[in-house]
Order: C-alpha cells, then sequence, then structure tokens
C-alpha cells in the first residue's frame, strides 16, 4: 500500500489501536514483522498511520496478539477497508484538517454525549449563532474563510438532522444559553432551535442554571463520540492550539464518569425545555 503523507485522526486511531494490542501481548515491532513476513519499516508505517493495512494481516495481527474481542476487531477491519469518501472531503485544501476528523468522527458515531459552558454545541448552532463565534476568531478570518466555516458546520448537523440521526445527550449551562454572541435576533433564533431539537426523540437537553450549588466543573466542555465499538469512543475538546482528541480508556471513563455526575445535578429534560423558554420569552 501506497504511504500516506498526512494521515486522518481515524486512520491514526486504527494505528494506535494496533500498536496497544501489540505491546499489551509483549510483542516487539520486530517480532510482530516476522509473524506476518514483512519488514520491521511496514509494521512501523503501519503503526504510524502511514501505511494501510489489508484485513487479512489485520485479522493475522489479532490473533498473534491473543485479542479475542470479535466486535472491536470487527470494528478495526472496518476502519482499515473504510474507502468512503464523505462531504467533507469537498473541504480538504480548503479547511484545517481537524474540520475533517471531526466530521469524519461525526459519520462513524453510534451516539454523542456533549458538555456546554459557555458556547452552545456546534451540532445544535444556527448558522447565524456559528458565523457570530467563527467572526471573533484571532487572527480574523477573511469572509471566505468565515463562509467556509460556517457552510462546514451546517453540513455537521447531518447527524441529528438527516435520514438517520444519532441519539445526542446534551449537559449545557446557563451561561452558554445566556451569552449574546451577536445579539438578541441571534440569540433568541438559537434558543429556538434547541427546543426545536429537544423536541426530537434522538436528542436530550438538560441545563444546569446558575443557583446549583457547589458546581465546580466550569472547564469541563467536551464532546464524547461513542465509536463503532466501545473501545473506539473518543473524547473531542478545544484547547488553544486546537482541536484535542483523546482516546485513552483510563481518560474516557474520567469523562464518562464527569458526564453522568453532570447530567445527575442538571434539570430534568421537561424543565430544562421550560427554562429555555423562559430565557427565550425574555430576549
Amino acid at each position: 500500500m501506497p504511504t500516506r503523507r498526512e494521515p486522518t485522526a481515524r486512520q491514526l486511531r486504527l494505528a494506535v489501536e494496533l500498536r496497544r494490542l501489540r505491546e499489551a501481548a509483549g510483542l516487539t515491532a520486530r517480532q510482530a514483522a516476522a509473524m506476518l513476513g514483512v519488514s520491521n519499516v511496514q509494521i512501523s508505517q503501519i503503526e504510524a498511520g502511514l501505511s494501510g493495512v489489508s484485513e487479512e494481516r489485520l485479522r493475522r495481527l489479532a490473533s498473534h496478539y491473543a485479542c479475542t474481542d470479535e466486535e472491536f476487531i470487527g470494528a478495526l477491519v472496518a476502519m482499515a477497508t473504510d474507502r468512503t469518501r464523505g462531504w467533507w472531503e469537498e473541504y480538504r485544501g480548503l479547511l484545517p484538517t481537524s474540520f475533517l476528523d471531526l466530521a469524519e468522527l461525526d459519520h462513524h458515531s453510534r451516539f454523542q454525549r456533549h458538555v456546554a459552558i459557555t458556547y452552545v454545541p456546534g451540532l445544535l448552532q444556527t448558522a447565524n449563532y456559528a458565523r457570530a463565534v467563527f467572526s471573533d476568531r484571532i487572527p480574523e478570518l477573511t469572509e471566505e474563510e468565515l463562509e467556509l466555516r460556517v457552510r462546514h458546520r451546517m453540513a455537521r448537523r447531518v447527524v441529528v438532522e438527516g435520514p438517520a440521526p444519532i441519539p445526542v445527550e446534551v449537559v449545557i449551562h446557563e451561561a452558554a444559553l445566556r451569552i449574546r454572541v451577536r445579539d438578541r435576533v441571534v440569540s433568541r433564533a438559537q434558543l429556538d432551535r434547541i427546543l426545536e431539537l429537544s423536541d426530537t426523540d434522538h436528542v436530550t437537553v438538560r441545563v444546569i442554571p446558575f443557583d446549583l450549588d457547589g458546581f465546580s466543573q466550569a472547564g469541563s466542555a467536551m464532546a464524547y463520540v461513542g465509536g463503532s465499538a466501545p473501545k473506539l469512543d473518543t473524547v473531542v475538546r478545544d484547547a488553544p492550539h486546537g482541536t484535542v482528541f483523546i482516546d485513552f480508556e483510563a481518560q474516557l471513563s474520567a469523562f464518562r464518569a464527569r458526564f453522568r455526575k453532570l447530567e445527575a445535578v442538571s434539570l430534568e429534560p421537561e424543565r430544562s425545555r421550560d427554562f429555555i423558554n423562559r430565557l427565550a420569552k425574555e430576549l
């Protein structure tokens, strides 16, 4: 297989999982290469995401690594053999790679759980809300760059608006609902949009009000994305240097616990809808 110059986040995840399986089996890259009858360089390239791996070789590696989780192996095979060219490919070379990786992650997700503290999650944003958020970026975006980002964000909404929507749970702080990223009109339309989505069977919205005692999770904004197998879940967080994808099991476990803790202290869905309705009427 030809060597890749810039593997996607999904290709890198496959590479990381194969390396983790090898290391868990206590084998060296040299031993893995000998099992497949290939060079050390080939194993290194596979485990760096620079080269693909066939289904036959992947299953042989899984067998040598004593991996018996058939669901996990099947998910890895799907990742290795997937040749999908999704809608996000039209943005390649026009937007940073992280935008494409996020859209691809959406496409393959089974469910998503979001915690929002200062901004409405991207999947729930209106075009004008997204435009306001992107327009405040530093360095400032050109009009073309701005509109590309807005179009991409609106296209991502297919996972909640398309023909096969996934379950999405959102815990959103009152601050994110009240902050006016532009003006009253944009804020009101955004609240109406959240209410519209929360009225569907697949989107659940819970609100954390300002008057909640003991709230200490102000830095917990995140998106927890369910992979095609539980071991392939991913947490996405925004950082000053860009989007961060987290996939270590210990960290995933901590984020799962954090989400459930926040969910437990938030308002029930119906009370949350009433809360958002009141905010909308104030505008």
